[in-house]
């Protein structure tokens, strides 16, 4: 039997909020929020930033919370997701990607996470990485049919030399009919054009963990969906883009 761990053992305090959060329905479709959230755990003293930094892009998917939860009303959906800032972990990396406990985010030095030894990574990865992806996969081996992974985007980050036009963007690389339905669909509306396909990012094994893990691995239809976070600063455009996402979805049959 494996003994139990001390509390001085562990990152996650009796103050800090469980990882993950769950909002379920007898629902085919199920939403991931990798970002969600900008919590830091306690011991961590906000990693040494200013709450300012924590509040960029580089700390959470400011919007996408809200946008997964008013896609899920409308649909409806299954929610999960992580309450963590991606500064302490982020939960859509693998183990080995070189940002998955960034020490230097769009130009930012990460203090707490400066020269971090083996002990520190692997209480990141069980009590973040690891329940998130537990309660994906367990949703997944359930009646799940479909999987789409809800994210936002700065317009510009500090590195880059242009603003990134695209209102949404639709990752996948390997074809299938969620993806390439509601490229179809959302091609037809002037809110989102230009349309990104593959854009700002692309899906691959070294900077993706969700879909390569839990849909792709199971051939589950699937896409990520980028939001500009500009765009959905306020109730109003998160219900415009969750209206939008959800009606195109409901034109599946995928679903």
């Amino acid at each position: 039997m494996q003994r139990a761990k001390r509390p001085d053992e562990l990152l996650l305090g009796p103050r800090d909020p469980y990882p993950v959060a769950v909002h379920d329905a007898a629902a085919p479709l199920l939403l991931t929020v990798e970002h969600a959230g900008r919590h830091v755990p306690e011991r961590l003293a906000n990693l040494g930033l200013p709450p300012e930094d924590i509040d960029r892009h580089i700390g959470w998917d400011a919007g996408a919370y809200e946008i997964a939860r008013a896609m899920a009303h409308r649909l409806p959906a299954v929610v999960i997701a992580q309450r963590y800032s991606r500064l302490v972990i982020d939960v859509n990396r693998p183990k080995g990607a070189d940002d998955l406990i960034p020490e230097i985010a769009d130009g930012t030095h990460v203090p707490a996470n400066a020269g971090l030894d083996e002990t520190a990574r692997r209480r990141r990865w069980d009590e973040i990485h690891r329940p998130f992806h537990d309660a994906v996969s367990a949703r997944c081996d359930q009646n799940i049919r479909a999987l789409i992974a809800i994210h936002t985007y700065d317009p510009q980050r500090r590195s880059d030399r242009e603003v990134r036009p695209w209102p949404v963007g639709l990752l996948w690389r390997r074809d299938n009919p969620l993806a390439t339905g509601l490229a179809e669909r959302l091609a037809r509306d002037d809110m989102v054009l230009p349309l990104g396909i593959n854009e700002p990012y692309e899906i691959d094994d070294a900077s993706d963990f969700t879909i390569p893990m839990h849909a792709e691995t199971r051939g589950l239809p699937h896409v990520l969906v980028e939001v500009r976070n500009d765009l959905v600063r306020d109730a109003a455009g998160v219900a415009r883009f969750a209206d939008l996402l959800a009606r195109a979805c409901l034109d599946l049959e995928v679903l």
